[in-house]
């Protein structure tokens, strides 16, 4: 018996096998775990909990920002997980940020927020007041929410530039980088000067991801990231699809939430999608890019992680909130990690919306 066609055949088989398993190994997969649903008109020490416009977790204490102009404040909370379900959620401390001049002189419109694992310090991006020319914010506080330090933004990003940031759309994202040496932001919608919001079915529509290096206390590189078009057909006044949140999971891959809202679906109007960002060699630095309308780049890739609309039946009477923070949850037992996603429910004010928590598992 010839022997060496077989062996090639289960060589060919294993190195088949191997490349299978290498392939299948890199995708990533969101499995859906647990909603917890805060009860609408909970307080904490005479605040209202909601508004609850970014999350972050260090050291077994979930760090959750308020979005009030008229009250900015971020709670700590303990949120018990057990047997991959959110058992109970309490609120343990409350700081405000409203008693500093640099506060006073700012209009904070705060959206995310990080715990810096080497400093103990609490960044914020706060997206300003654009029509009052007050500018976005990215500045750093200590534990007691006492004012420490600004730091620079591109001029662009300023209320009076003239690249036109959109009010109420400019830095919505955080993340500190895998390497702790810096934050990344990210803008919600295009500069004017850059592209145009999503459309129904179409968009051009790039926005910046921009680090900020810690020691050199500026940004030392950016990338493009293209928004999706809107997939529902407009409804009502208000159609939008922008970045509500990022994080970064390895150097330059990023988990992206975008989120779609069109106002005269009520409950239903969210539309919110989980990206897997990445750049590679190719991709393009825009930091001196002046306006990406005009000029040639490689934005970031992306692929589709998940689409939340797939686990709506499961949720809260098939609801899928204004989700607009991400962080990373404790490991489970099984060694997977778990990314938390919050909801803000602006406080009512456009009717009916849920303080949610999403659990889910990365696979």
């Amino acid at each position: 018996m010839n022997i060496k066609p077989l062996l090639i055949l289960l060589l060919s088989v294993l190195i088949f096998s191997c490349a299978t398993h290498q392939k299948q190994s890199n995708k990533i997969e969101l499995s859906f775990l647990d909603e917890y649903i805060i009860p609408l008109g909970e307080e904490f020490e005479g605040t209202p909990i909601g508004g609850l416009s970014g999350i972050d977790y260090v050291d077994d204490t979930y760090y959750l920002v308020v979005d009030e102009a008229k009250h900015p404040r971020y709670y700590k909370a303990e949120i018990s997980i057990e047997n991959n379900v959110i058992s109970e959620i309490n609120i343990t401390d409350v700081i405000s940020l409203k008693n500093d001049t640099f506060y006073k002189e700012n209009a904070l419109d705060l959206e995310s927020i990080i715990v810096d694992p080497i400093s103990k310090n609490i960044v914020f991006t706060s997206e300003g007041k654009i029509r009052g020319k007050k500018n976005p914010l990215l500045f750093i506080t200590d534990n007691k929410g006492n004012f420490l330090k600004n730091i620079p933004i591109p001029e662009r990003f300023l209320a009076t530039s003239d690249a036109k940031p959109v009010h109420n759309k400019t830095l919505e994202s955080l993340s500190i980088s895998t390497d702790n040496k810096g934050y990344w932001t990210a803008m919600e919608l295009p500069l004017k000067i850059d592209g145009d919001q999503p459309k129904y079915l179409e968009a051009d529509s790039p926005v910046r991801f921009t680090y900020f290096d810690k020691e050199k206390q500026k940004a030392t590189k950016e990338f493009v990231y293209q928004l999706s078009p809107i997939t529902k057909p407009f409804k009502g006044k208000f159609n939008l699809n922008g970045i509500t949140d990022i994080l970064e999971f390895k150097p330059n891959h990023f988990f992206v939430i975008e989120r779609a809202y069109q106002s005269d679906y009520g409950a239903y109007g969210n539309t919110v999608r989980i990206y897997h960002a990445y750049a590679d060699k190719n991709t393009t630095n825009s930091l001196a890019i002046n306006s990406l309308k005009k000029t040639n780049y490689i934005p970031l890739k992306k692929e589709l992680i998940l689409d939340f609309d797939t686990i709506k039946s499961e949720l809260t009477e098939n609801i899928i909130d204004n989700i607009e923070g991400i962080t990373f949850g404790p490991i489970l037992p099984n060694g997977n990690k778990t990314l938390l996603f919050v909801a803000d429910d602006n406080f009512q004010v456009y009717g009916k919306q849920l303080n949610q928590i999403l659990l889910f598992e990365i696979k």
